[in-house]
């Protein structure tokens, strides 16, 4: 596929538990469209976050990020993007729709799943030189595994526990139905 024939915008949203490889698989997704000449742009959600302080009851200041890809998927698609690739976190119905009405454009939902014990594994490598940082990650690997089981917001499931990010990247794009 080529620009010229550029299909109709939407958006990919990798969702999954910390660890899991959210951020390296969008880039490998975003790498595969850039060579199938289809213009895209990658975000991760967490970038969109950060900021101090949090307002009360928005743990994840989840309205800070919605504020900021509101902005940017705008920028992104009036410069003619036409696939957004997200990386983040959506643990509910409701805010995987807030993430929709933010991009204006369809968003499907794809989840990877690693084993817990893999995702340990690469939390601990992530985060070797930072005793809190890997605590917390390590807890909340489980916790968020779990809840994303029960909240069923994704639209296909992909393993990602042992495959490369190149393989798994090109899972996601077929499921997605965007290669």
């Amino acid at each position: 596929m080529h620009a010229e024939h550029s299909p109709a915008p939407s958006a990919l949203l990798i969702n999954g538990t910390v660890g899991v490889g959210k951020t390296s698989v969008a880039e490998g997704v975003g790498d595969l469209l850039t060579d199938a000449g289809i213009p895209n742009a990658v975000i991760d959600l967490d970038w969109l976050r950060q900021s101090w302080p949090t307002p009360s009851g928005d743990r994840f200041n989840f309205g800070m990020m919605l504020r900021n890809l509101h902005s940017i998927a705008g920028n992104y698609l009036a410069a003619g993007a036409v696939r957004l690739v997200l990386a983040g976190v959506i643990e509910t119905p409701e805010e995987r729709k807030s993430c929709s009405e933010a991009l204006g454009v369809e968003l499907s939902v794809g989840r990877l799943h690693a084993d817990v014990p893999v995702v340990h594994q690469r939390l601990m490598r992530r985060h070797e030189n930072e005793p809190e940082t890997l605590r917390w990650h390590l807890a909340r690997a489980g916790e968020l595994a779990a809840l994303l089981d029960q909240a069923a917001v994704d639209d296909f499931t992909v393993d990602a526990t042992t495959r490369p990010v190149g393989e798994v990247a090109a899972d996601v794009t077929r499921k997605a139905g965007w290669l």
